[in-house]
């Protein structure tokens, strides 16, 4: 090394002292004035700013726990009414179905009783006209028979008679 250099650093002069402390003294009183204060301020605001941001992000946990409580509740409520009304559609089908199957019974009844009330009809007009047919065999026959002229109302009399009787018998 140098014996200057050395010779300097190891000496002990007070002036120099005086004035490095006066110096350094200045250097924190303007470093407090001007750095210290704003960079305790920056700190402090960053500090709050992240204290800020962690209750925001704790209250949206929060609120999306709650959220999802009430989607949870929301699903389950549309789950039961949508169970409620296939029960429902269910038993309206069911009551619809039984509602068609008894107006088929009731129309077949129906049908069945038009039709029997037809055939009624027809049997009995066939028995008059079978009747009527018989009539005129048998006036014509008692003509043959008789070969004697009898007037027709008498002979129709006598007929109508004695199919009565055989229809009363």
């Amino acid at each position: 090394m140098n014996p200057v250099i050395a010779n300097a650093l190891v000496s002990f002069e007070p002036g120099l002292f005086i004035w490095v402390g006066i110096a350094f003294l200045a250097f924190l009183w303007l470093l407090k004035k001007f750095a210290w204060v704003p960079l305790l301020n920056a700190l402090d605001e960053r500090e709050k700013n992240i204290q800020e941001s962690l209750d925001s992000a704790e209250k949206a946990m929060k609120k999306a726990e709650e959220i999802a409580k009430k989607n949870d509740e929301a699903l389950k409520e549309a789950e039961i009414a949508a169970q409620r009304l296939r029960k429902q559609a269910k038993e309206e089908a069911e009551k619809l179905r039984a509602d068609i199957l008894e107006n088929a019974r009731e129309d077949a009844e129906k049908l069945k009783e038009q039709t029997l009330s037809a055939i009624q009809q027809e049997k009995k007009k066939a028995l008059v006209q079978l009747r009527d047919q018989v009539a005129e065999l048998a006036i014509e026959a008692s003509q043959k028979i008789l070969k004697t002229e009898i007037d027709k109302t008498k002979n129709e009399k006598l007929v109508n008679d004695f199919l009565e009787d055989l229809s009363s018998n």
